[in-house]
């Protein structure tokens, strides 16, 4: 035993001292090449052309340079825009005291308050639309519709078929009605709690493209579509041909919505008063928008780099001729993109949200504690893909407790906000809550500099 002993140290210190040698030889003749090769010829050249745009964008001029196709870059845009990081909240203190922590906080929130069947959620954070089959599995569906229901708060079908599995999951659904073929389902309308027309969102926008080997399977049959024919989704909701066939549409979904309350969901844009002027003269009961930050299963880069406006834009201008059109008590306003943090979410409150709907959140809480089902060869995404080969590795019982913890976590943390404040209800908070810490953000939201 003694010997062995003496032999492994022999070995390791061996090993130790050659592994080092070699390492040291490489390290040296890298770093010989780098010093002395010509800029042209040199390694650093990459880092120069990096530094000069992105990893991502040379990683996308490579996939276009490969089939020379429309490409998808999934979960939207990595652009910076302004957010809420200037914006910080005014808690209670002397003048006003701050709120023990028994007191409860009622976070409830109604949407579509003038339809007969408002929608009720005990949160103000809603899943946002993330479509079956193009975009999420069985699996991530049924998952979040499950989280949801614990608490009390409602899912989205996003623009993919109706899937009976996920609305038995859920207690409160949103069926949105697409631009797509599938996109009117009678079926979707009557077992849902709001209908949401989707025109547009924070990082789609107008037609795009399903390639028949993207969508196999369950989801094909339940679109009705080819197994080998490419489809390329109209880009207006079928029947509207101008702006003035939007209230005789609405119309005509209210009488099949049997007074479920009926929003429209757009991406924020410029021309955002003119757009929200279409959707009043419709009688819209929620307006939920998309801003710039927003994701998707899969968007032209240039779709989600430069078009639309960011979110706290959106809020700001919206929430504003809302009011100024005397329609803000009657009309709900929901807003998405980019929202990931409790503060974000309880400053766009503050700002004149009623609710905010998150994608980026729930989807990467469904794979907590599952990444290593993937990593490191796949993303963690291919966890909830539909056209992922791994997406039957998901544990749903446990996916769901992720999302839902989440979504509990964000809220405790909101409440805390709350009392922070001196208040005990969302419906309390308003700009005056909040301070500004330079004058372009002050401007911008009407709230007070913090000089």
């Amino acid at each position: 035993m003694i010997a062995a002993g003496i032999l492994f140290n022999v070995a390791y210190f061996v090993g130790r001292r050659s592994f080092r040698t070699t390492v040291q030889r490489i390290f040296g003749l890298v770093l010989e090449r780098l010093l002395r090769d010509k800029y042209h010829e040199n390694l650093m050249e990459l880092w120069s052309a990096v530094r000069r745009t992105s990893l991502q964008t040379i990683l996308e001029i490579s996939l276009r340079a490969e089939e020379g196709k429309l490409i998808q870059r999934p979960l939207g845009s990595a652009k910076p825009l302004p957010h809420y990081d200037t914006l910080m909240f005014v808690p209670g203190q002397m003048a006003r005291l701050p709120k023990e922590a028994h007191f409860p906080v009622d976070m409830k929130v109604t949407l579509g308050a003038k339809a007969e069947k408002p929608l009720q959620i005990d949160i103000p954070l809603m899943i946002g639309g993330m479509g079956y089959g193009i975009g999420l599995s069985e699996e991530a569906k049924k998952a979040l519709a499950r989280a949801a229901k614990q608490m009390g708060t409602v899912t989205n079908s996003g623009e993919g078929p109706f899937l009976q599995e996920e609305r038995d999951e859920a207690g409160k659904f949103v069926w949105q009605i697409s631009r797509s073929p599938w996109g009117h389902s009678p079926q979707g309308i009557a077992a849902a709690d709001m209908i949401e027309v989707q025109m547009g969102q924070g990082a789609r926008m107008g037609p795009y493209t399903i390639e028949p080997y993207a969508v196999k399977g369950k989801a094909q049959k339940l679109m009705g579509i080819s197994p080998v024919e490419t489809v390329v989704t109209p880009a207006v909701i079928p029947g509207i041909q101008t702006p003035w066939d939007w209230p005789k549409y609405v119309s005509d979904l209210r009488e099949e919505a049997a007074g479920k309350p009926i929003a429209i969901k757009l991406m924020a844009t410029g021309a955002l008063e003119r757009d929200l002027a279409v959707c009043l003269e419709a009688d819209f009961d929620v307006i939920v928008l998309g801003g710039a930050q927003g994701g998707a299963s899969g968007a032209s880069p240039l779709i989600c780099d430069d078009l639309g406006i960011p979110s706290l834009l959106a809020l700001v201008r919206a929430e504003r001729f809302l009011r100024e059109q005397g329609a803000r008590k009657e009309v709900s306003l929901v807003v998405g993109g980019g929202y990931s943090t409790p503060g974000e979410c309880l400053k766009a409150i503050a700002l004149g949200a009623d609710a905010i709907c998150m994608g980026t959140v729930p989807l990467f809480a469904l794979i907590h504690n599952q990444i290593h089902k993937v990593l490191p060869w796949e993303p963690l995404t291919q966890l909830v893909w539909y056209d992922s080969p791994y997406k039957h590795r998901l544990d749903i019982p446990l996916a769901s407790k992720s999302v839902a913890n989440v979504l509990k976590s964000m809220v405790m943390e909101m409440e805390e906000g709350v009392r922070a404040l001196g208040k005990t209800s969302l419906s309390e908070l308003g700009p005056n809550d909040l301070v500004a810490l330079d004058e372009w953000t002050a401007k911008i939201t009407g709230v007070k500099c913090a000089w």
